[in-house]
């Protein structure tokens, strides 16, 4: 059997039939199920979202995690391992064993641009690391955050090749497909089929325990139908990536915990990393940098809310890992976690300090450049809802920093050990004898697959599906789960990230900061202003003594090698643009919505905000075609984003009304003067926009039937983003309600919505206020 050319090509019968099945040369051979090689284990990779270095206390943090100490007890800890200091080229590189840029994932999926290095398309001569598995005779399967599908293919449409259970190589699917997602309201999907919670957050939903009992129940059905196949089972959850979402039980262990704030805990941490052995006795604690904000020079009204930040945050973090421990509970109980290959890894970066100087009780604002707004005064009018479903929120770049402990900088930072190093724990009992001990060799997350090929017997594949592949650029750690002392076979690896840059080779490090995550305002230098650092890590091992005054030479043969490796593998050309990122057509990424009119029908939803036409900053109308039963009608006829940013067009004791959430700080509503009657109508929202820049007012006008029925003031408006995950749906509001006059199920239309169409600019003014048959005609055919 070749299983270096995948599928595995089905061998023909050779020789004569027999006439007859009575013959007794009519004997053939059992049909063989396809399974991996004999010994090969399952697998279980646990990747969680934004935890530093220096978070969870198996590595000395202030975050209790009992599960990760366990697995830890029996199994290794590996303290150089390394990420790309972003989530999703984490992720495409974990999952493919080649670097971020090699498979066109250098930065988040919302920031692609034609680069071949920066497309968010994975070429079809790197397969992921499931397929390959898969096509082996593994079961697969994806539990939580992808964050890997191109924004122009997350619509209801697809195409789905890049989803998990399109071309991702798993056979079942339960997760979000974005970058982060509301915990209490999550946009899941099964499959490519969006599904609601079975529950609602008042009767205890959170997403991570739900998608911990998927993860149960598929593993418990696995080993039930199919005990003799192994697993490979890729368990994302979204914590503790924002929100920061966690039942108030988790969070108030942690009461006062962190009275003493951001500085005095990087040095707590310190001593206790030291004492667990997972950094040397003489590691230093490296200085904060100027652009963050000591501790005791934070406003002493802004204290309480600031520790009460980092409760949630470190509940957040006990709680998922928790779950995962129930997912090892399960394991255990079916007789198979002796036999499986768990990577737990402890953050997809290092910790995120996309929080902002003060954090954040609504993240929306920071997404939308308004973190102004969120005074001191009104999150200590909202400091008990933290963590709550009331609350999107987020915990400031202090406590960011100390969760990397002891090294320099964040997530997002590339150059610097604090934004890609991360720790990890590997629990194989059946094939690693050693048990409770630290590995020091270094790694990268490439490494991970092929040390699961290298575990389960199975060469790289050369061919898959016809296509020719390229080699893995990762090195199997196998070597190092018997080999303590065993010399490092990961020599050297380059980073970049939003063009911060580095180079590891064979102990050295040359890096240079090019910008940090919390600053987006202003130019930005230069690449050839960068200041580089030089770091000899066999004796700094936080990167604290910079020797490139002293080391010229050094540094100079590091840049080049830098360089050399930049151009290997598709890093150039580097693109440190900011706002023109976002215009798709500027940088070549596709555009799922174009022109200024778009029909949707009843019964559409889960759409993202690429996937349906942008009315922010600009005059807009949206008109409906409904029909009302005898009883009259209530629920949304069409929405968009939810609780904490987004608009509502709907229903209410009858009557037309339009609500404006702007940033969940004010509901501007306006209503019709009179109800829709039984039959079918047209319902119409005019929003003249002031004009004069980004996020001003305009003037909200109804109409029923092309007679004006209503206007009121919206004062302000959101500029960029209603959300991360919320979703835009017809005939409900989907997650979290944008109007606090309907919730759940009370949202659904209990009418028939035929059709709405949105419109823009000139195309919004009409002066009948009504849309014929054959305009909507020539939208639709506009659009083809």
């Amino acid at each position: 059997m070749d299983r270096a050319v995948l599928p595995i090509p089905d061998r023909p019968f050779e020789g004569t039939l027999p006439y007859d099945a009575r013959d007794p040369d009519a004997s053939f051979p059992a049909i063989k199920p396809l399974r991996p090689p004999a010994g090969a284990p399952n697998v279980l990779v646990v990747l969680l979202d934004d935890v530093g270095f220096a978070a969870a206390s198996a590595f000395g943090g202030p975050c209790a995690t009992p599960t990760a100490e366990r697995l830890a007890g029996n199994g290794l800890r590996y303290n150089r391992f390394h990420t790309t200091a972003l989530c999703a080229p984490t992720r495409a590189a974990l999952l493919s064993g080649r670097n971020h840029h090699s498979v066109g994932m250098g930065v988040i999926t919302e920031l692609a641009t034609s680069a071949p290095g920066y497309n968010s398309v994975r070429p079809n001569t790197c397969a992921p690391l499931a397929q390959t598995l898969l096509l082996n005779g593994y079961s697969t399967a994806q539990f939580g955050k992808c964050h890997e599908v191109p924004v122009w293919q997350t619509s209801p449409m697809g195409p789905f090749d890049a989803w998990p259970t399109g071309g991702g190589g798993f056979e079942y699917f339960y997760g979000f497909i974005g970058g982060e997602t509301n915990q209490y309201y999550p946009a899941v999907y099964e499959g490519t089929t969006p599904v609601e919670p079975e529950t609602t957050p008042e009767q205890g939903y959170h997403f991570t325990a739900d998608m911990t009992d998927k993860a149960i129940k598929w593993t418990r059905q696995q080993k039930s139908l199919m005990p003799d196949k192994p697993f490979f089972m890729y368990f994302a959850p979204g914590a503790t990536h924002a929100p920061h979402h966690v039942p108030t039980e988790w969070s108030d262990k942690y009461k006062g915990r962190f009275d003493q704030g951001w500085d005095a805990l990087r040095e707590e941490i310190l001593t206790r990393q030291k004492e667990l052995g997972v950094v040397p006795a003489e590691t230093k604690l490296t200085a904060r940098h100027d652009e963050i904000p000591a501790w005791d020079d934070m406003p002493d009204e802004l204290k309480p809310i600031l520790a009460r930040q980092m409760e949630v945050y470190a509940g957040f973090l006990e709680h998922t890992d928790y779950h995962v421990g129930r997912l090892v509970d399960a394991l255990d109980d079916l007789g198979v976690l002796e036999d499986t290959l768990v990577y737990y890894i402890i953050g997809d970066n290092g910790a995120s300090a996309e929080g902002g100087i003060n954090g954040s009780f609504n993240e929306t604002f920071i997404f939308n450049g308004a973190a102004a707004l969120e005074t001191p005064e009104f999150m200590a009018a909202h400091i008990d809802d933290f963590g709550t479903p009331k609350a999107y929120n987020h915990f400031a770049v202090g406590w960011a920093h100390a969760m990397d402990t002891p090294y320099q900088w964040t997530k997002q930072v590339a150059s610097h050990w604090g934004g890609t190093r991360n720790g990890t724990i590997v629990h194989w009992p059946r094939g690693i004898a050693a048990r409770g001990e630290v590995r020091s060799q270094f790694h990268h997350v490439i490494d991970v697959a092929p040390t699961v090929l290298e575990a389960a017997g199975l060469p790289q594949p050369t061919t898959v599906n016809g296509v020719t592949q390229q080699p893995i650029e990762g090195v199997s750690m196998a070597y190092s789960f018997d080999g303590a002392t065993e010399n490092d076979r990961h020599d050297t690896q380059y980073f970049e990230m939003f063009c911060n840059r580095g180079i590891y080779h064979q102990g050295w490090t040359a890096v240079t900061n090019h910008s940090v995550p919390w600053v987006v305002a202003g130019a930005l230098p230069p690449f050839s202003d960068d200041v580089w650092e030089l770091y000899d890590t066999t004796t700094d091992w936080s990167q604290a003594h910079d020797l490139a005054a002293e080391m010229p030479e050094k540094l100079a043969e590091l840049q080049q090698l830098w360089l050399d490796e930049a151009r290997k593998y598709n890093v150039l050309p580097l693109d440190d643009r900011r706002v023109e990122r976002f215009d798709a057509d500027l940088v070549g990424r596709p555009e799922l919505v174009k022109g200024k009119s778009q029909l949707l029908f009843g019964g559409m939803g889960r759409l993202s905000e690429n996937s349906v036409l942008n009315t922010k900053n600009k005059s807009h109308a949206v008109t409906a075609e409904v029909v009302v039963p005898e009883a009259g009608a209530e629920g949304v006829i069409l929405a968009q984003g939810g609780a904490f940013a987004g608009w509502s067009l709907y229903v209410k004791d009858g009557r037309p009304t339009y609500c404006y959430n702007l940033l969940g700080l004010q509901r501007f509503k306006i209503s019709a003067d009179a109800a829709i009657a039984p039959g079918t109508h047209q319902v119409r929202m005019e929003f003249a926009y002031d004009g004069g820049g980004l996020a001003k007012g305009g003037t909200v006008s109804l109409y029923l039937d092309g007679s004006k029925t209503g206007e009121g003031r919206v004062e302000a408006t959101v500029p960029l983003i209603f959300s991360a995950d919320e979703t835009a749906d017809v005939g409900q509001d989907s997650a979290s309600p944008v109007s606090d006059d309907y919730e759940g199920e009370s949202s659904v239309f209990t009418g028939t919505v035929n059709w709405v169409q949105i419109d823009l600019g000139e195309d919004a003014e009409d002066a009948d206020h009504l849309i014929m048959p054959e305009e909507r005609l020539r939208v639709a055919m506009a659009r083809q």
